[in-house]
């Protein structure tokens, strides 16, 4: 007798997503909560100059997109067009992302930080580690970043990441057992680039096997992301 050929599988049409993300829908949790606080005080901050410090996925590029979504901040970098950055920095808010993970000139990130301060701008910044980690050699520069105000995002808690779960598949209309969100919170990486993408896989492998989601269809989409990586790891 031969054997059962496997169900058939559809491929799932590649739909866009596009998950709540204002300040309203931000999940608020002892890592994030001092971030929070500082965003929502704007433009009442202690220094013109705000710096959000925290590992990859723990959610500075979300609350950064709040910030420059509600004060309409220029995005800016100091590669190539630095000279548009400082004078974006003389008119209003600028926000600069990722700052020890990108070159940059320091000359360029004093004359910024400068600009900000005599006209009364704000600036945020984000990054991996607090500016003491940064390597900056001119002093000059490393005297302005010490006066900055430095805001510390820790890695997110396993509630924190349920929360999160349960909120993105929300945003596709999917209702999952609390068990199974549980059961991936505890053995995913501990990350919120990694609860999207998580979600993501899940999503896409349930329309395939036209299949609700289930512990074994969890199991399978976790062992999928295990073998691979996620595409992208926002900050």
């Amino acid at each position: 007798m031969s054997a059962k050929p496997p169900p058939a599988q559809q491929l799932p049409l590649a739909f866009e997503h596009d998950p709540a993300s204002g300040r309203d829908d931000l999940i608020v949790s002892e890592s994030v909560g001092g971030a929070v606080t500082m965003i929502d005080r704007w433009p009442e901050w202690p220094s013109p100059v705000v710096i959000l410090a925290g590992p990859t996925g723990s959610g500075k590029s979300h609350l950064a997109s709040i910030w420059a979504d509600r004060t309409g901040a220029h995005r800016v970098n100091l590669g190539a067009r630095a000279n548009e950055a400082i004078a974006a920095a003389a008119s209003g808010p600028v926000l600069i992302e990722d700052v020890d993970r990108t070159a940059y000139d320091e000359t360029a990130l004093f004359h910024l930080i400068n600009a900000v301060r005599s006209h009364g701008a704000t600036a945020l910044m984000t990054a991996r580690q607090f500016p003491a980690g940064w390597n900056v050699a001119l002093p000059d520069l490393a005297s302005r970043l010490k006066a900055a105000t430095v805001v510390e995002i820790g890695e997110p808690d396993e509630e924190l990441l349920a929360q999160v779960m349960v909120k993105l598949f929300a945003d596709r209309q999917l209702n999952v057992d609390d068990r199974i969100v549980r059961w991936l919170v505890a053995r995913m990486e501990r990350s919120l680039a990694a609860v999207r993408h998580i979600v993501d896989g899940l999503d896409q492998l349930a329309l395939a096997r036209g299949s609700k989601i289930t512990r074994a269809l969890a199991a399978e989409a976790l062992a999928r992301m295990d073998q691979g990586s996620p595409d992208s790891k926002p900050s």
